[in-house]
């Protein structure tokens, strides 16, 4: 089974519209602050982001516990980044990184610490974990050269790196080793 590879796109979507300033907060409607200083350094805490299909029917949810945009050098941060993607009013994946950084106005994007997506098939779950992953949302590529480990209901196994192209939708594990049949 291949991982879909649209949860990860997902995370460069979340990316690229809460540090492109969609937001959606929890509570009273708060501007960003700029900072005194001329770092023009914005910060935000608990966006809630909500993206509907055309039909109005839920397509992404996601919340981030805080994100700092630098103006000046076009980076973003964000800390816990939750995405959930439906179908059909049901989730059908999700993904999160405990933090995520973005690099020349969501070029480059490398989330990092527990960076796990998840996959809901028919017959349970499929699962990746890693520890680092850069996207490229422009062309939608991803990769890793850190240890990915990916558990599905037919097997498991862990890969040192992964390349994937979203846009075909092909996944590349390199060095694939303890992969068994359940």
């Amino acid at each position: 089974t291949a991982m879909d590879t649209k949860v990860l796109y997902v995370a460069a979507v979340v990316i690229a519209a809460v540090s492109g300033g969609y937001y959606y907060y929890s509570g009273k409607q708060q501007k960003l602050e700029a900072d005194a200083a001329q770092s023009m350094t914005y910060s935000a805490e608990n966006i809630h982001l909500t993206q509907t299909y055309e039909d109005g029917q839920l397509h992404v949810k996601a919340t981030v516990d805080r994100l700092e945009q630098d103006m000046q050098k076009n980076t973003a941060n964000l800390s816990n980044l939750n995405a959930s993607l439906y179908e059909q009013g049901v989730v059908n994946a999700t993904f999160m990184a405990k933090k995520a950084q973005s690099y020349d106005d969501n070029q480059k994007v490398v989330l990092s610490e527990q960076v796990s997506a998840n996959k809901i098939l028919t017959e349970g779950k499929m699962q990746l974990d890693t520890t680092e992953l850069t996207l490229y949302p422009q062309t939608r590529d991803i990769e890793t050269d850190k240890m990915v480990i990916v558990q599905s209901p037919q097997a498991e196994f862990v890969s040192q790196g992964l390349k994937a192209n979203l846009n075909e939708g092909q996944y590349e594990f390199f060095n694939i080793r303890g992969t068994y049949e359940r």
